[in-house]
């Protein structure tokens, strides 16, 4: 499967990524800041569906130019709101999907998924609002009891769960190996079949899924005002332990004493 995907923030596109290979472990992404980089996007990789993670500053005209030249190019936005006037414009522009952002992250892969396929996918509650408020509580009889968890991954095998457990605690493939009286090769193997399993590019993606979809790598799940924080051009960001030239960073001479840095002995050795 070919996917392009739209968004400014590299890592919204890289937690769209993560999901959209659940559809297909193998898949091939290309990527757009902005509709103009998406228009040579789409002409590049002639993907089999464009996956839009919705902006408040994009405009759905936008969207109907980009999709002007594909007839039958399913393309699906990826919503903070879900409001019908705002899903009936982007089905207008072309979309064959609207998917809220708020969905079970589960739900909504399939929702991709179904537009992938050609189908239509839109939230209830851009329908009739009547309707979801006579619905609900069926789906969610008792909203203060938990829903049943579900193992999401049962797939690995208990030996590749006990990785991943070291792998969570940040051990290296040798500590690993060592840990579970394995060769390191051996880890390695069984490190290619998780990370094909969980559809993750890397250790950290791999433990992020298996511990759970709502987590910070994946931005993508994250409402857009919710999103952290990033300082401006210009503005003072965080203070590395260590400064570009190897050097500390500078201490006020105050406290020097009372905040000594732990990467230093406070005497020298043999002292």
């Amino acid at each position: 499967m070919k996917f392009t995907i739209i968004n400014s923030d590299a890592e919204r596109r890289e937690g769209l990524k993560t999901l959209l290979r659940h559809i297909d472990r193998h898949a091939h992404f290309n990527e757009a800041k902005d509709w103009r980089q998406a228009r040579h996007a789409v002409d590049r990789l002639d993907p089999d569906l464009i996956v839009i993670d919705w902006q408040d500053t994009m405009r759905a005209a936008d969207l109907g130019e980009l999709l002007k030249p594909y007839p039958g190019l399913p393309a699906a936005a990826v919503v903070d709101d879900a409001a019908p006037a705002r899903v009936r414009r982007l089905l207008e522009a072309g979309a064959l999907g609207v998917v809220p952002r708020t969905l079970d992250p589960q739900l909504l892969v399939r929702a991709l998924e179904m537009v992938l396929l050609g189908g239509h996918y839109v939230p209830a509650e851009a329908l009739d609002s009547e309707l979801v408020r006579e619905f609900a509580p069926r789906r969610y009889p008792d909203a203060a009891k938990p829903l049943p968890s579900t193992r999401r991954f049962a797939t690995l095998s208990p030996r590749q769960q006990q990785i991943m457990r070291c792998v969570h605690m940040g051990n290296t493939n040798k500590v690993i190996a060592k840990t579970l009286g394995i060769s390191e090769g051996t880890v390695k193997i069984h490190l290619a079949s998780i990370f094909q399993q969980l559809g993750a590019v890397n250790r950290a993606a791999a433990v992020a899924i298996y511990n759970g979809w709502q987590n910070n790598c994946l931005e993508v799940l994250r409402r857009e005002s919710d999103a952290s924080a990033r300082p401006a051009l210009g503005e003072p960001g965080p203070v590395p332990l260590r400064a570009s030239n190897g050097k500390y960073p500078a201490q006020a001479e105050h406290d020097a004493l009372a905040l000594p840095l732990a990467a230093e002995p406070a005497r020298g050795f043999g002292q």
